[in-house]
């Protein structure tokens, strides 16, 4: 019975854990002086019979705080598997109230957070995952990328706004409200007004706004090189009518004997250099004679 709760649990055990599973004090200690389990922090060990792998550490970190601790930020979001690499300094949010030392490796966030925003993964407590997306964008190490794959194949945007709402007070809130405005329905104007100003601060001219081609509107056209842009707000905003419509304009734009470049907002927040090589490129092929 202990040896499967360990395995479930990253090797990780709590000292009431230990005792709900029959161990007495006295038990606990023999293990620790022989070392066979390793202290963690006070009352949680680790079973030195296995790696202590980054499930482990994060589990031992949070549980240092007791049981009202939850996973948050990007620690929550790799627990969720929203990233592939786990923060090297767990952060994990506590009650307001609580009181106790900083452990090493951690950092500690002092709110109370509602009952919606907390669930457990694994035999662990972590931020919801609307809350998680939320604050996890917003920090260095989570970016717009998150939030974009995030509401491709987990959330919906209603979910984060609420969790947002929620939680109003906390740090990182303007970002993310930025971030959230950026993906609801307006995110197409956001990202055409990010590709003009990405344009005017590199010094590119030659280009017009809302350009007509084959009786369409481009959002930025090049009309010597002929050299049309193209943006999108994040992905997951494109259903079904909407790409066929995209296509359509996009193959008559081309018969017209038009380059066609398409950039996501996420190319223009995460990647802007790219994206100027990218326009450069296709301008300076176009005039080749």
């Amino acid at each position: 019975m202990l040896n499967d709760y360990l395995r479930r649990h990253d090797g990780v055990i709590t000292l009431g854990q230990a005792r709900a599973a029959g161990f007495s004090w006295r038990a606990v200690q023999r293990r620790l002086q022989s070392g066979e389990w390793v202290r963690c922090s006070r009352g949680v060990y680790f079973v030195d019979d296995r790696p202590f792998s980054d499930a482990a550490r994060v589990r031992a970190a949070v549980w240092g705080y007791g049981p009202g601790a939850v996973a948050s930020g990007l620690t929550a979001a790799w627990w969720h598997a929203l990233t592939r690499f786990a923060p090297e300094i767990a952060e994990v949010t506590v009650p307001r109230g609580s009181h106790g030392r900083r452990h090493p490796d951690t950092r500690v966030r002092r709110r109370n957070l509602d009952e919606c925003d907390v669930v457990e993964r694994r035999g662990l407590r972590v931020t919801s995952l609307p809350l998680t997306v939320v604050e996890a964008a917003a920090q260095r190490g989570g970016g717009p990328k998150l939030m974009d794959n995030a509401l491709q194949r987990h959330v919906d945007l209603n979910s984060l706004w609420h969790a947002h709402l929620r939680n109003k007070g906390r740090t990182g809130a303007p970002r993310s409200r930025r971030l959230l405005q950026a993906a609801s329905d307006g995110s197409r104007s956001a990202a055409e007004r990010l590709l003009i100003k990405t344009l005017r601060d590199a010094g590119i001219t030659g280009w017009k706004a809302n350009y007509r081609v084959a009786g369409y509107r481009v959002d930025v056209g090049f009309p010597g090189p002929r050299v049309a842009i193209e943006v999108d707000g994040m992905a997951f905003h494109s259903g079904a009518e909407e790409f066929q419509i995209d296509r359509e304009r996009q193959n008559a734009i081309v018969l017209k004997s038009w380059q066609v470049l398409r950039f996501t907002w996420l190319d223009l927040t995460e990647y802007p250099d790219r994206v100027l090589t990218i326009i450069r490129a296709a301008i300076r092929r176009a005039n080749q004679p």
